[in-house]
Formats: C-alpha cells, structure tokens, sequence
C-alpha cells in the first residue's frame, strides 16, 4: 500500500510519551519482574518497530506479538530481545520460529505431537521455546482442565531434546472492570491448574496492562503491557483513576485542502444526507474511510483552531467535509485526534461516539496514513 507521504495528513507519534509510559510503568513493577511490550498490530498502529526500539531504551526485558510473521519483522530489525507469539502458530512454521528463537504459544497437544515432529525432521541443536496458554474463563484459547494441562505436560516430557517449557500464562476477560469477581473466579482457575505443575517455567504472567495497574495478585514474574504503553486506559472510561499518570502518543492531524461557501438548501457527499440550513462555509479535509475515519463518525465534531466542527454528509473514501464557523485559509491544521489550543479530542471520544473501544480507533488508522515521530 503507497503511503501518502505528499498530503497533508498524518499521525504523530510521541516518542517521549511511550518512553515515560513504560519507564513509570517499568519502576512501579515488584523485583524480579519482567516487561514484556506488546507491539502487535504494528504496535496497536504506533509503529512495531519504533515502538520496540523506545521500549529497549525504557528497559523493556522482550516484547509479545500476536503473528509469527510480526516476530520475524522484529528479528530482522535487529533486536535480540525474547519475543513471544500470543497466537496460534501453524506447527509447519516451528522450525522457522526455533530458528529465530521466537517463543510460541500453545493451547493443545495435538499441535505439540505434530510440531515435534517437524523439529525432528530437520535437526538443530537449538529448541523451541513455547509458553502453554490457559483458558482460565476467556474462552479464547489454551487448556481448560487439570488433566488437559497434564497431558501437556507429558508430551512436554517426552519431546524435551526439541521443545523447551518456557512459559506459562493466561488472559483475564474483566480485569478492567469495576467489578472484581470474574477476575477472581479465573484467577482461582489459574492457581488450581498451576498447582498441576511439580516445577513452574521460566516464565509466569497473567497480567495484560489492566491487570498490572489494578490488580496486585499477579502471582507471576513477566507482565505483557500494552494499551497502556501507549498511554490509554485499558478500561476506557469505566475506571477513570489510574495508579500513575499515563500519556497517550498518538495525534492525527490533517490540513484543510479546499473550503467554500455553501448557499442554503444544497447538499453535501453522498446520499445528500446533509442539507445546509442557511449559508454555511464548508471545508474539506483529504482523509476518509480507507485511512481509518469511519463512516459513522458523521455528526461528530472535530478541531480546527479551538472550534468544534462537526462532520456534516457521508464521510467518503478518501474525503470529508466539515461545518465551518467561518472562512479559512488553505492549509488550516485540523485535528481528528489530539489538542488544539484548549480542547483534546481523546481516542476514548471517539470510541464512545463509535460505539466501540479505544484500542479499536487507535488500530484502525491505516497505513496509507503516514506516521510521524517527534
């Protein structure tokens, strides 16, 4: 996909903000625990590889991904660091992850019996590292029983000369909720199949960026951090008060590139689903629905110059309009997400005006807008 890196449109990144997300983050973390930064996603649309290279320079001990493919991105840009695939691998692929010395995730052993055998076909003195996932109560993936996770262990045991038990996790559905007793129920779910284990990996982690902010019975040695390095807040607006300071890193500017005047009754993009009420100045800004700017977002406000103007008419393609105050000039900086003099246009803005969920807005700005880090 060609990058638009001739219009006037953009992300900007914050650099410093993520660095000081994971650092505070980082300090406020017990002895012997490692950060892990998930950069899936191409780092939830920040960018997978300068994020990584931010997160070594806060301390970051290794980084989770969600494809072997984004692993491979993050090897062949140099970095050494653990990496583990939180998906699901196709067991042809484990030589190539072995090779890398990427970790991978596993939920059955119907997929270790046959990834031990495509190790076996092609010898090398390096093993597979794999982290075992429990489904504790998300419903997502990993082993759900006590005898499941035996059995796990005894093929484990049995293919120890090419797959090394690394790693141990599972995933909790509530831990940004107000509520507490979901958490608790997988949280007692995890305790009783752990205490399946005579000898614990390497690695233990139940805590995504939620559970590590609110939630100090971990109980593990590794947190995966990531909406949080990115400095939003996992619940959204559910739980407003954070235990330290987070600062979002990502803003999305653009320029108005053609305004006029609109006399009253004409109708404006697609459907004619907007009808001026009297005369009114219209701008129009080059960004649309394949850049991430959803069709639903008609109606709301973005800034230009401290005013709120609301997108009126269909958002196209590749174009929207907005309701202007008064005339400006060609080239006026508009913003979809961040501040403009007084007033901030936040990703949980947009989320509640969706209907969705902050993660989903910052994800969904697409590559074709272009990315710059100041």
């Amino acid at each position: 996909m060609a990058v638009g890196k001739l219009r006037n449109a953009k992300v900007i990144i914050n650099q410093r903000a993520i660095y000081d997300n994971l650092a505070n983050t980082k300090s406020h973390l017990e002895a012997g625990t490692d950060l892990f930064v998930v950069v899936k996603a191409d780092g939830y649309g920040h960018g997978a590889i300068q994020v990584a290279r931010i997160a070594e320079k806060a301390g970051a001990s290794g980084f989770c991904v969600a494809l072997l493919d984004e692993a491979l991105d993050l090897r062949q840009a140099g970095f050494n660091e653990p990496i583990l695939v939180l998906g699901i691998t196709d067991p042809q692929f484990v030589t190539i992850a072995r090779d890398n010395q990427i970790s991978l995730t596993v939920s059955s052993t119907e997929w270790l019996k046959t990834a031990a055998d495509f190790l076996t076909q092609v010898p090398s003195s390096a093993k597979l590292n794999v982290h075992l996932a429990l489904d504790t109560g998300m419903g997502r993936i990993g082993f759900q029983t006590a005898e499941e996770l035996k059995a796990a262990v005894q093929v484990l045991n049995d293919f120890t000369a090419v797959i090394n038990f690394e790693g141990i996790f599972t995933h909790f559905a509530t831990a940004d909720s107000k509520n507490s007793d979901y958490f608790n129920y997988q949280y007692d779910n995890f305790n009783k199949l752990m205490a399946v284990l005579d000898k614990r990996p390497r690695y233990v982690h139940v805590a995504n960026s939620a559970t590590s902010l609110w939630h100090k019975v971990c109980g593990g040695n590794m947190i995966r951090f990531g909406i949080g390095t990115y400095g939003l807040n996992p619940s959204g607006t559910e739980i407003p008060d954070l235990p330290y300071e987070l600062h979002p890193a990502m803003s999305v500017v653009a320029s108005l590139i053609y305004v006029k005047l609109v006399k009253k009754g004409k109708s404006i993009s697609y459907g004619a689903t907007y009808t001026t009420s009297a005369d009114e100045w219209i701008g129009t800004i080059p960004l649309g629905y394949a850049d991430g700017i959803p069709r639903k977002l008609q109606g709301f406000s973005v800034l230009v110059d401290g005013n709120w103007c609301p997108i009126v008419g269909r958002v196209c393609m590749d174009q929207f309009m907005i309701k202007l105050p008064k005339r400006y000039a060609y080239g006026t900086p508009v913003t979809i997400l961040g501040k403009s003099k007084d007033k901030t246009i936040t990703a949980d803005d947009l989320a509640q005006y969706l209907g969705t969920i902050n993660y989903e807005v910052i994800c969904g700005f697409s590559p074709r807008l272009r990315r710059k880090y100041e």
